[in-house]
């Protein structure tokens, strides 16, 4: 069973690249360079662009990325295509820097969008970056803030924002869904969760690195549980919790016939560097859903 991600929704500031049509007769360009309209190339159409938020929080965790959804939109009367270009500054990591794409006249206008993920490296200091956004010659700049990293003593949760990774991730889920801090079930499928990608096909691992080795003692695992998609017939029911000891996998705790939501398992402490959930059923025997790990020292 395939249960549908949602599309990110966009709307934001509004940049309006108002090209000159062509024939007209343009102003010359002030010294140094302008972003005025008068010191754009002759164009047959406008493209509006927008993006979403308009300041960014960013924290140095590799699986805590933020998200600026792009959207260009042709509001004139010729088809073409745009490149908009996406310049940080400092320690800023983009999953792209180029957004092109060919851009239809038709009424009513159609957007056409992206998302764009940025990261930090986990030493960054905290303090004031920024993200150029160009479409031709008009500019705009988002505004990103890079926040201290979380405390990860005893009592917080040490798997939040850490390296995920899989051994499959389902095309409409993100393999950090699963540790970034959202264990509302209800967002499953629009927001968080992770979900593997072999159908009928078991076990599925999910591990998380732990930033330095700590001695742990319980796991909290959210795993599917809505009206529409309940627990007993949707969710995780076996699974093995693992530990990685000297580079070994070790088993600390086994849970069996669950049909719960949220389950939580104490084990004797032990002192590792990564946790892993080897998924051996789900109650539907098709897909192995996590909505969010959380793990927790002593």
């Amino acid at each position: 069973m395939r249960i549908p991600r949602q599309a990110a929704v966009l709307a934001g500031t509004l940049l309006t690249a108002a090209l000159i049509s062509a024939g007209s007769a343009g102003a010359g360009s002030a010294e140094g360079g302008s972003d005025a309209v008068s010191s754009m190339p002759s164009a047959t159409s406008a493209v509006a662009v927008s993006v979403t938020p308009q300041t960014l929080n960013v924290v140095g965790l590799p699986c805590r990325p933020s998200t600026l959804n792009l959207t260009m939109t042709n509001t004139g009367a010729q088809d073409r295509y745009a490149d908009l270009t996406l310049a940080p500054t400092g320690p800023l990591q983009l999953s792209r820097t180029l957004f092109s794409s060919w851009l239809p006249a038709v009424d009513p206008d159609q957007p056409v969008s992206a998302p764009v993920e940025i990261r930090v490296p986990r030493d960054t200091a905290p303090g004031a970056y920024s993200i150029d956004v160009r479409l031709d010659r008009s500019r705009l700049t988002v505004p990103v803030t890079v926040d201290p990293l979380p405390p990860k003593g005893p009592g917080d949760n040490l798997a939040l924002g850490e390296q995920a990774t899989a051994s499959s991730t389902h095309g409409n889920f993100t393999l950090c869904g699963a540790v970034d801090g959202d264990s509302d079930t209800e967002h499953w499928d629009t927001l968080t969760g992770w979900n593997d990608g072999t159908r009928a096909v078991f076990p599925d691992t999910y591990d998380v690195a732990l930033s330095a080795p700590a001695t742990v003692s319980r796991v909290e695992l959210y795993t599917l549980d809505t009206a529409k998609w309940p627990a007993r017939t949707n969710g995780l029911r076996d699974w093995d919790i693992q530990a990685r000891v000297a580079g070994a996998w070790q088993t600390v705790a086994e849970v069996r016939g669950n049909t719960l939501g949220h389950v939580t398992t104490t084990f004797t402490p032990v002192t590792t560097d990564a946790i892993r959930i080897r998924c051996l059923d789900g109650n539907d025997h098709a897909y192995s859903r996590i909505v969010e790990l959380e793990v927790y020292g002593t």
